[in-house]
C-alpha cells in the first residue's frame, strides 16, 4: 500500500513511539490530536469528557505503538480505530444495561395482541379455504393480482389468456370469494 508523505511521517512517528521516543510522541500528538479529538467528541458529545478521553487514548497509543504494522493499514486509520474504540467503551460504561432493559418495558409492542393474532390466523384460514373453492388458475390469478401486485397484462400473459378474459376471471372470482366469506 503506497502511503502519501503525511501518512509516512505519521507511520514513522508511531514506529519511533514503539521505541519509546518521547519527542516523536510529542510530535505525533501535535500532528494528530485535533483529528482524534473530533472523532471522540462526535461519539461522546461532551467536550470535557472528550478532553479526558483523548489523554487516555494517547496513553494507549504510547503503550500499543509496537502493535501498529506499517503497510497493513494507514497510520491515521489505526489511530482513529484506537480513539473510536476507546470512546465507544466509555459510552458503553456510561449507560447501565439495566436502564436499557427498563426502557424497553415501556415500549409498546407494535404487533397484534394474542387475540388479534388468533383472529388474523382464523381470517387467513377462511380466505385460504375460499380460495381453494376456485379453480386453481383463477385462485393463482387472484393471488397474483391482490397479493403479488401483478397487473392485468402480466397475469394475462402468465396464464396465456386475453386481457379481457383475465378481468372477467378476477371479477367473477372476487364475487365468489365475497359470497364464500359472507357465509
Amino acid at each position: 500500500m503506497a502511503m502519501n508523505p503525511d501518512a509516512r511521517i505519521v507511520a514513522d512517528l508511531i514506529a519511533r513511539c514503539a521505541l519509546r521516543d518521547r519527542a516523536a510522541f510529542r510530535t505525533l500528538y501535535d500532528r494528530t490530536s485535533a483529528k482524534l479529538f473530533g472523532v471522540v467528541l462526535r461519539i461522546l458529545k461532551d467536550r470535557a469528557e472528550a478532553e479526558e478521553a483523548i489523554q487516555e487514548i494517547y496513553i494507549k497509543i504510547w503503550q500499543r505503538a509496537d502493535r501498529y504494522i506499517a503497510g497493513q493499514t494507514s497510520p491515521i486509520s489505526w489511530l482513529v480505530a484506537v480513539a473510536r474504540n476507546h470512546a465507544l467503551d466509555i459510552v458503553r460504561v456510561r449507560r447501565p444495561v439495566s436502564e436499557d432493559i427498563d426502557i424497553a418495558l415501556d415500549i409498546p409492542d407494535a404487533g397484534p395482541s394474542p387475540e388479534g393474532h388468533a383472529q388474523a390466523r382464523q381470517e387467513s384460514a377462511r380466505i385460504e379455504h375460499c380460495l381453494a373453492t376456485l379453480e386453481p388458475d383463477r385462485a393463482d390469478a387472484v393471488r397474483g393480482a391482490y397479493l403479488d401486485g401483478f397487473s392485468y397484462e402480466e397475469l394475462a400473459q402468465r396464464h396465456a389468456v386475453p386481457i379481457n378474459t383475465m378481468r372477467t376471471w378476477l371479477r367473477r372470482s372476487l364475487i365468489r370469494l365475497r359470497e364464500c366469506l359472507s357465509l
